[in-house]
């Protein structure tokens, strides 16, 4: 019998053998970064994004899941974790990838940035249906949804404190960060103001996706979601959850299934099939577009919702 062994175990064998084999993952600190800049590491693509945006040309940004990879799944090689051992700043989201939480936890000390920390995070169960069966992330995040920057509101409020930070680490340039993230929540304000009103006069309300990553765009803009599975994208909804969804589906006449960019799209196309729907992308921008950056695929989805609930 093969035992797969968790991310957060995977992570501690990491930093053990790191500790122990006298590796020192800083002993190449300094060896291809700036001097002149703060070498930040982000733990998955949004992060990145705020950083780099609010950083500008004063930071250099390492980012540990790679484009494709799924972020939920993120298990640190040694030279990862080197790159969190040396980072002058590391900015992640407790809860959402064991592995980073446990390098966090034994290297991170002063240095670590939490997002989770920023505003209250909500339950798992808000803003869709809840519903049975789907251990994983759920208790590894404590029961809470880190999906925050689909709503674009709780991103500004993120790089604000980001900013805040990143001032603290280079103080020189402060009021740079201070500047840039102002520039940042300009644009958000302008995209949340675009969402509120694209999705203002729509047919139907109900969005059915194959995970239930949306609760914070789903709340923000008074729509419901219901998820054919929980936060954790790879989980396999039981056949009684498919017939409720289908179910719920064919009261609320939903005429497409959601799926996203980094999950087989199998078990969407089932109950699209089932309920005569059709299936497209919504992505939870947990990793980089193939165009573009944030602000294009939050664009791109808007349109997306629009086209599906039929908004005028």
């Amino acid at each position: 019998m093969t035992v797969r062994a968790t991310p957060r175990a995977l992570a501690a064998a990491t930093v053990a053998l790191l500790t122990l084999g006298g590796v020192a993952a800083c002993s190449d600190a300094g060896g291809g970064a700036d001097p002149d800049k703060v070498d930040v590491v982000a733990a998955f693509y949004p992060l990145q994004f705020l950083t780099e945006r609010i950083g500008g040309d004063r930071v250099t940004v390492d980012n540990l899941t790679k484009p494709g990879a799924e972020p939920h799944d993120l298990e640190l090689n040694p030279r990862q974790v080197g790159q969190v051992v040396d980072a002058e700043l590391i900015v992640y989201l407790t809860g959402f990838q064991p592995a980073v939480d446990e390098a966090v936890e034994q290297n991170g000390g002063d240095r670590a940035f939490d997002v989770a920390g920023v505003a209250p995070l909500r339950d798992a169960a808000a803003g869709g249906h809840e519903h049975e069966g789907e251990a994983g992330h759920e208790e590894e995040s404590g029961g809470k949804d880190p999906h925050l920057w689909l709503d674009p509101t709780r991103l500004a409020a993120v790089g604000d404190k980001l900013a805040e930070r990143l001032g603290v680490v280079d103080p020189d340039h402060a009021a740079d960060y201070t500047a840039r993230a102002g520039a940042l929540r300009a644009e958000l304000a302008t995209l949340d103001t675009e969402y509120a009103e694209g999705l203002r006069t729509c047919q139907r309300r109900e969005i059915v996706t194959s995970h239930t990553a949306f609760g914070y765009l789903a709340a923000h803009y008074e729509l419901e979601q219901i998820g054919l599975t929980g936060l954790t994208p790879e989980s396999e909804p039981s056949p009684q959850r498919l017939a409720e969804v289908a179910k719920e589906a064919r009261e609320h006449r939903a005429g497409t299934i959601f799926f996203e960019t980094l999950v087989s799209p199998k078990v969407a196309e089932t109950i699209a099939r089932e309920v005569g729907a059709r299936t497209a992308v919504l992505d939870p921008i947990e990793g980089p577009p193939a165009e573009g950056d944030y602000l294009t695929a939050m664009r791109a989805n808007l349109q997306t919702l629009r086209t599906a609930l039929d908004c005028s």
